[in-house]
């Protein structure tokens, strides 16, 4: 029906980082078709990131709502998939190896 009882889908595998073409300080790429494909992979790994948080977000929300007042006790480890999720950087997007380390964000 609304789906609200279904159980909550999650990727449960790794994802590594991906190949990386990086923009020089001025001028045109050296690989613009790589560039590209670059910019949209990291679009992509930053909307799954979202989906993901999204996802977390929405167990906690379930939990609380099912154990009422036991939701200290009985929703922990949701709470805590959740709140160790949001404070890593980019909500745990995966990032490409960066020739320069200072330039970690890579926006």
């Amino acid at each position: 029906m609304s789906g609200m009882y279904d159980e909550p889908k999650l990727y449960e595998g790794t994802l590594k980082p991906y190949p990386h073409v990086e923009r020089p300080e001025r001028g045109r790429a050296k690989d613009p078709v790589g560039y590209l494909h670059d910019v949209e992979q990291r679009a992509r790994e930053r909307q799954v990131a979202y989906e993901t948080v999204k996802i977390l977000r929405q167990r906690v929300i379930h939990c609380y709502r099912k154990e009422g007042v036991n939701h200290y006790e009985n929703c922990r480890k949701e709470a805590t998939d959740y709140y160790n999720t949001i404070i890593k950087k980019d909500m745990g997007q995966v990032q490409p190896e960066w020739s320069n380390p200072e330039k970690k964000d890579g926006w």
